[in-house]
This record gives C-alpha cells, structure tokens and sequence, in this order.
C-alpha cells in the first residue's frame, strides 16, 4: 500500500467517523427532552447559563444535549426573552429554535374590582414582566395621558376590563397603546349612538359608570341607578355619591359613610362638589358601561340600600320620601351593629 493511498484511506475512515457522529449528534438534538407540555418565563437581559439552569428547573431533561444545541446554533447570543410553551414531545432542537426565534405564546392579561393606578399597575404587573412601579410611574406621567388626549385623572379610563391576549414581555407603553386601540373598538357606532343620548363625553360615561359599579354590582339596577345620576346631573344637583366619600379618604373599607366622611376636602367628594370626579374612581366593569349608555329615563333623584340588606334599593322622587326610606336602612344598620 502506498503511502499516498494510506492518507486517502485514513481520511475517508475520518470522514466516515464525522459523518457517524453527526448522525448520532443529530439523533439525539431529535430526541425528546420535554414530556409534558412545560411553562417557561424567560426575563429580559436573561444569560445562558440562567437559561439553561431554568429549563432545567421548569423538568427540561438533558440540558446538557439543550446546552450543546444552543451553542452551536448560537441561541447563547440570540436569547429572546418571552413566555415559552414547550410542547410534550419537543427535541432539544425545537426547544432551541424556539427559544431563538423567540416563537412566544401570549399571557391571557385580566383585570377588574380595580380602584386605583397603583392598584391596577399591581395586578398587571402580576401577569407580565414590566414590574408595578414601572407601570405606575408611566401611567402617572402627563405626557402619557396627553399622547390619548386625556388627563392624567382619566388614563384609567382607557382600560376596559376584559381578557386579553399579550406578549408577557409588552412593555408599560405598548400596553397603554394596546389598551387605546381597545378602548377605540369599544367604542363602536352603536355605542356612540347611545352616548348622545346620555350628554357625556366617553371618558364622562366611564367615569359615571365607576361611580355606578361601586354603588352596586346588582346588574338589574344598574341601569336604574344610572337614571338617578344623569337626572342630578341634569339638574345642576351634586350626586352625593357615597363611594366617592370613600374614594376622597382613601379607606375603601368604610362600611357606612357618615357625616363626617361627607365633609372631606377632595375634588373627587362629590358632597361637596357638584358634576362628576375629575375621572373614574375604578375600573367599571363593562356592564356598567353599557348600564350608564343604556339608563332608564325616570324621575328618581334618590336612591337608598334596602335595610333587608339584599344589595338593592329603594328609589324616590322626592326628598322626604328619601329621608324615610333612610331611616329604616340607618336603624337596620344600628340594630346589626354596623357602625
């Protein structure tokens, strides 16, 4: 055998050997790695040993082959952060195309029975990345409320509650925007229709309408109570709303308002200010929405909580009838100890 013909056959047999363990390399990055559909969350600015160690945490088996596969298709510089839904029966290699190309599954975002920015920023923030403060703080800013035409007071208005379907890394102004391209759909022809009717502007509407959710969750009676509010308003008469008292001081555990809650110095006390707060006191659900842009047109001016304790109300034309209506709920109140 010639020395010329032993390098040939030296380099087919390595050849040879490349080609084998390629094959093997390649069947085992096929190999299933994940056997039950696995939930990952992959933060931003996240290395790749952290990746690593988290696929491994999330039941990942053989990261070591995932390690591998991802450093030679380069996922160590091309991480994409997001929220991963591995499928039962993915390959080290899926996993890793997955996670390069950043092939995310959408958050479902809900929200409701919120009062606050702050409280709204924490419970979005529970559901995506963007941390509460962060949320807070950009809601808060003027010149977020200014790029929706609203003030400041109003930007809650802007979130509907609903489900909806986000990437889990959107951040607190793609959200904002998200939840104004939102707020346009809601507002559709037939709504706008019905607004005119109720003399408000859409964020007025929202604003009566959290006014309305507080005083009662009772559907049926939304759209009666509503009734009463346009009908003050209409009238030039201050709505003494008692969740408004609440909303002024802050204590949103008060049980019964008294005088002295009614007395508190606050644009958003509407004892003592006439017209609507200076914007929601909640996240109104969109029931109420519709219960303000629907109102039963009546002559009711008052409205009182049953003393059965039911959760719904009596309603009166008149002052006096009000105050006897009142009465009985106060002495409802005091015989079950309610202070």
């Amino acid at each position: 055998m010639t020395k010329q013909h032993s390098k040939l056959t030296l380099l087919v047999v390595a050849i040879a050997l490349v080609v084998v363990v390629a094959i093997s390399a390649l069947a085992l990055a096929k190999r299933s790695v994940v056997h039950q559909p696995t939930e990952i969350f992959i933060p931003t600015s996240t290395d790749y040993p952290t990746l690593i160690s988290a696929l491994s945490q999330v039941g990942v088996e053989n990261v070591e082959l995932v390690s591998l596969v991802g450093r030679l298709k380069r996922l160590d510089q091309h991480i994409k952060p997001g929220h991963y839904i591995l499928p039962k029966g993915a390959s080290a290699m899926r996993v890793v195309n997955m996670l390069r190309g950043g092939a995310q599954t959408p958050v479902k975002l809900t929200f409701n029975n919120t009062r606050t920015l702050e409280e709204l920023a924490s419970r979005l923030a529970e559901q995506i990345e963007a941390d509460s403060c962060a949320l807070a703080t950009y809601l808060k800013e003027p010149s977020t409320a200014a790029k929706y035409n609203l003030r400041p007071e109003e930007i809650i208005a802007l979130f509907i509650p609903n489900t909806y379907e986000v990437w889990w890394t959107v951040t607190p102004e793609q959200l904002t925007d998200r939840m104004a391209r939102e707020w346009n759909k809601f507002w559709n022809e037939s709504r706008m229709a019905k607004l005119q009717r109720t003399g408000l502007s859409q964020v007025e509407a929202v604003t009566l309408a959290s006014i309305v959710y507080e005083e009662t969750k009772n559907i049926g009676e939304m759209t009666k109570i509503a009734g009463v509010y346009i009908n003050r308003l209409r009238r030039g008469m201050p709505l003494q709303a008692c969740p408004t008292a609440k909303y002024a001081i802050g204590d949103f555990t008060i049980k019964r308002v008294l005088h002295k809650h009614t007395q508190v110095k606050s644009p958003y006390n509407t004892y003592l200010n006439r017209g609507l707060t200076p914007g929601p006191i909640c996240v109104p659900s969109i029931a109420a929405i519709d219960a303000v842009l629907n109102y039963t047109s009546h002559n009711y001016l008052y409205f009182c909580a049953k003393e059965d304790f039911s959760g719904t109300h009596n309603f009166s034309t008149n002052l006096a009838q009000h105050n006897r209506y009142a009465k009985r709920y106060s002495d409802a109140l005091r015989k079950a100890g309610i202070k």
